[in-house]
Parts: structure tokens; sequence; C-alpha cells
């Protein structure tokens, strides 16, 4: 069984090799910068340790695992337009450093490349992984477009909410482990646990961001701190402070979210501190610990060797093990 470290300098090698140098020059760049932005890349590493829990070779899931990757990286370069973030992982989104419309080309581009590494696979499982990719590439999509929906919907519910991330991002960390089990021939009775697995973890992964977005380090998280209470985003901590806020705690964190005359340190710091009064940052801790919880149990329900799935319960520890 391959370690942790050992799977991720895999993937990180097989990107090494995978330059985008040819002209133009102006749609190839982008792309070379986005996926040089690195990340912990744990989808293809997700990808390569199902695939071998499972009794499969690494090594025939080296390009799919990778065209996980590369889609996702797009999913984020057209997220951070349709947001107008100015940072991804730290650094100059790409429509800041270029402009929109390269960066939308440059993701179209990236999403065609990603299926070229995602067809480099067994052509005995090829209508599997494609009919597992195109469905989560589909439901990432229904799922931005909920979560663009919520910007201007009155109403949104804790559950319309959970059901968006699911979508948008649970449904990608579950397609990397389905895909690995695939490539290994699994059951189709483990496949399916997998994939619920990844739908759990996904889940406490996403509301793990959410919380750090509002209470992180830009240093270590590697996006500007508060962005989404800027945005008046609806996420979990949101949703739930309004459905815990009463009386004068209720009118002032409808000012700060909606009086246009605050903005700013004022706030973030107004919001952030009734956020405190709520507990939303041990309540938001507690849903990631449920979830995480799920996924745990799903896990051991699987016949494993334990000696070959230590590795795996680290990676989903690491998940959620970010700093604040």
């Amino acid at each position: 069984m391959h370690s942790l470290k050992s799977l991720h300098q895999r993937i990180s090698e097989a990107f090494s090799d995978t330059m985008f140098t040819q002209d133009p020059l102006q749609l190839y760049q982008p792309i070379t910068y986005t996926l040089e932005l690195g990340g912990k890349r744990l989808r293809p590493v997700l990808v390569l340790m199902s695939c071998e829990i499972f009794g499969g070779d690494i090594e025939k899931a080296i390009y799919p695992a990778m065209g996980l990757e590369i889609f996702h990286n797009f999913t984020l370069l057209h997220d951070d337009i349709m947001d107008n973030a100015p940072l991804r992982r730290g650094n100059k989104t790409v429509h800041q450093k270029w402009d929109t419309n390269t960066a939308i080309l440059s993701g179209d581009t990236m999403f065609v490349i990603a299926y070229e590494h995602v067809a480099k696979t067994d052509p005995a499982l090829l209508p599997q992984v494609l009919d597992l990719f195109n469905d989560t590439a589909r439901k990432v999509c229904e799922g931005q477009q909920y979560d663009m929906n919520f910007e201007t919907q009155a109403d949104v519910a804790i559950p319309d909410y959970m059901n968006m991330i699911r979508l948008k991002t649970a449904v990608l960390i579950a397609c990397s482990l389905k895909l690995g089990a695939i490539l290994a021939n699994a059951s189709d009775d483990d496949a399916t646990k997998i994939y619920d697995l990844g739908i759990e973890l996904g889940m406490a992964f996403q509301l793990q961001d959410d919380l750090l977005d509002a209470f992180g380090d830009t240093s270590k998280f590697g996006k500007t701190i508060g962005g989404d209470i800027a945005t008046n985003k609806k996420t979990f901590l949101f949703l739930k402070a309004f459905d815990l806020a009463k009386d004068d705690t209720l009118i002032k964190l409808t000012n700060y979210f909606y009086d246009k005359e605050i903005s700013g340190a004022e706030k973030t710091e107004g919001i952030l501190a009734i956020y405190r009064t709520l507990k939303i940052d041990e309540i938001t801790q507690r849903e990631i610990e449920f979830h995480h919880g799920k996924a745990m149990d799903i896990f051991r329900s699987l016949d494993f060797d334990e000696a070959n799935s230590s590795e795996m319960v680290e990676l989903m520890q690491e998940m959620l093990g970010r700093e604040k």
C-alpha cells in the first residue's frame, strides 16, 4: 500500500510532466497558471487511494484522476468569475491576472482537456467511467446554479443549502472515490458505498470551508477571510444565524448584511461578533463532525484490511484538519 505522501508525490509528478506550452499562448498560459497553483490535489489522491484499497493498479488510474482534478480546477476558474473573486489559493484569480474573456475560454479548454484525460481509461471500463463523470459534471453545474439562485432568493432553508453543497462540492469527492473503485473492478455494492462515503465527506469538507471563510486565517486558508460575509453569501453559518437570532440581535444581523452604508471591516467584525454570540462556529463544527462521522461509519462497513485502510483514514482526517 502506497503512503499518503507517495500518492501526493505521484500526482504532483504527473502534473509536472503535463505542460501546456502550445500556441496560442494566451489560451494555454492561464491553464498552466491555474494548475500550478496546486492546492492539495485531494480528489486525484482519493481516486488513487480508492483504486488501491480495492486492489487496483494506481498507474492505470493516473489519467482519469488527473482528468477529475483538471475538471475541478475548471469549475473553480469559472466560479471565480461568477463570484468576482480576487484570490484563489493566495494568488490572483485568472480573470484578475488576465481578463474575463480569457478566463472563460481557458476554462472551456480545461473542460476539453479533462475529458481527454478521463477518456484514457481501460476501454472495457470507459462506458462506466464516462457515465459517472458526465453525471458528476451535470450535478456540479446544477449545484452552481442553485448557488447563484440563492443570491437573489429571499427564503433559503438550510436543507436547500445542504442539497446545493451536495451537488456543487460533495458529488465530485464521491465521484473520485467511486472512480477509483470502478478502475479496480470493485463490486457494485462497494462502489455505491464508497460513493455515499464521499458524499458525507464532501458535505463535511464544504462546511469546513464555510467555517474557515469566516473564522480562518488568509495566509493559511488561501482566500480572503470574510468573503462570504462581504457578498451576503447564504452559507450554513448565515442561515443558521438567521434561524437563531431574535429581537435586537436579529435586527442587528439584518442591518449588517443588508444596510449598504455598512461595509468592509465594520460589517465583517459586526457579523462575526453575532456569530460568536450565537455560537454559530460551534454549531457548524458539530455539523462537520456529524457528516464526517457518517463517512467513517460507512468506511468501517467496507471489508478492508486494516493495513490497507489506515492511509485512507489519515486522508479523511487531513481533509478536515486545515489550520484555522
